[in-house]
């Protein structure tokens, strides 16, 4: 036993330095074919029914085949999103951003802080330190949960001021963003807008002037109050691959990008359980997929990442147990939901007038449910008008209930089921293309997603 214990160990010594060397050379490996250039785009809300629905959305019915979409090309794992053990197991956009950022769980509604509150640094601050050009592309404000917790620290998601102030103090660390926030960047205490404006920022508010950014200048985009309109109501339907056609040309350089792209409202569709919005919101993201699909093959020394931050809703495809799902109606709207119950909250509701929004035919008792919903909706306005109002009590609204009953109409025709307005602990799937994508591949933790960006900028 004298003479064994000792060839024992030095068999494990060897081993030991030999693991070293092959993980040493594997790093050098990773390393040197780091990519210059790395997109993380963040469908917020996309849990995997959402890629499946686009999946049959996107079909031709006329040809035998299911055809195969951009997603399904690039899908390469899943990844888990719950938060810190504080917040449970269902995470907000917050603390999924705050992983998915920072490599950091943290608790529901923390903006780039860990549970102790406390500043944590992102993958896009840190590029930014390593010489890279930083931006960031989204559909909802600016300085909303996702992008925020890329960009800023705060103990709350709903602080948009303080936080829209935390963009101006970090904007060395910023060299394009698209998106909405007129709200909160042009404010009666103060014009963050012309603040950035002294910083060297160019300031464009409409989607015209992408065409004509200042190369190698900073640019801040702000194209609507909050949030952009609905990707079917907005002037440009796929306002989000314009945006980002244009934030990559100027970010292009010589030390490589790294931008954050962002589907924002895929996830407001989810809260609202509106299909229709849905997948014109997946179809913007699928066409900025198919654009970063092609710039990938000019320039494969790119790496693009797609994931979600949770899933909304608890959206399927079947419902009642019917085992149907048909899309049909939602290839041929042209109008969110959204934009529809505005119109005939102002408006009589007749037959033909509801035809016209939906461009697809409604029954008459379809119609006498929408004219019952509004009459309910305006004696409840009436009698909330005329109460003792009381803290906290929601103002009755005539377009929500209308927004609601028109998703019914929509839903009973696809055969869409919900189970929540809100989020879900499912696991999301994980797309990836270009250089260094094996590294994504099989079930992560959002945590993970970050930990091997920082690691492809040099951060162990």
């Amino acid at each position: 036993m004298k003479k064994f214990v000792p060839s024992i160990l030095a068999s494990m010594m060897v081993m030991s330095c030999s693991q070293l060397s092959t993980n040493d050379s594997n790093e050098l490996i990773v390393k040197d074919n780091a990519p210059k250039n790395i997109i993380m785009i963040v469908g917020d809300g996309m849990g995997p029914a959402y890629t499946t629905a686009y999946r049959y959305f996107h079909d031709n019915p006329a040809t035998a085949q299911i055809e195969q979409t951009v997603f399904d090309r690039h899908l390469v794992g899943s990844a888990s999103t719950y938060p810190a053990r504080v917040s449970g197991y269902v995470t907000d956009s917050a603390a999924g951003a705050t992983a998915l950022a920072t490599a950091t769980k943290s608790y529901n509604g923390a903006i780039g802080v860990d549970v102790d509150k406390k500043p944590v640094e992102s993958v896009l601050v840190w590029a930014k330190k390593q010489g890279k050009k930083t931006g960031m592309v989204v559909t909802s404000q600016i300085n909303h949960a996702t992008p925020a917790s890329y960009l800023a620290h705060n103990e709350s998601r709903h602080n948009y001021n303080e936080i829209a102030d935390n963009f101006l103090a970090a904007h060395d660390n910023i060299d394009i963003m698209l998106g909405g926030g007129w709200q909160y960047f042009i404010r009666e205490d103060k014009n963050l807008v012309e603040e950035f404006q002294t910083k060297g920022f160019n300031y464009i508010n409409n989607y015209n002037q992408l065409t004509q950014l200042p190369s190698d200048e900073k640019v801040l985009g702000l194209f609507a109050d909050k949030g952009l309109p609905w990707a079917l109501d907005d002037s440009n339907k796929h306002r989000l691959s314009t945006m980002t056609k244009a934030a990559v040309n100027q970010l292009e350089n010589k030390n490589g990008f790294f931008m954050l792209v962002e589907a924002s409202q895929v996830d407001w569709a989810g809260h609202g359980n509106d299909i229709a919005a849905a997948m014109a919101e997946m179809d913007d993201l699928a066409k900025t997929l198919e654009y970063l699909e092609n710039y990938v093959k000019e320039n494969p020394d790119t790496l693009v990442v797609l994931t979600a931050d949770h899933s909304t809703g608890g959206f399927t495809l079947g419902r009642d147990g019917d085992y149907l799902w048909q899309p049909d109606v939602l290839r041929t709207m042209t109008m969110s939901p959204s934009a529809i119950a505005k119109n005939l909250a102002k408006n009589s509701i007749t037959l033909s007038y509801v035809n016209e929004m939906l461009n697809f035919n409604v029954t008459s008792d379809e119609i006498k449910e929408l004219q019952a919903t509004k009459a309910e909706a305006q004696r409840s306005l009436a009698e909330f008008n005329q109460s003792t109002k009381i803290a906290g009590k929601m103002t009755p609204s005539i377009e929500k209930a209308l927004h609601k009953n028109i998703n019914h109409i929509i839903d009973q025709r696809t055969v869409t089921g919900w189970t929540t307005f809100g989020h879900t602990a499912v696991d999301v799937p994980v797309f990836a293309m270009g250089t260094q994508k094996e590294l994504f591949e099989g079930l992560s933790d959002n945590t993970e997603i970050a930990n091997n960006i920082f690691y492809l900028l040099g951060k162990k």
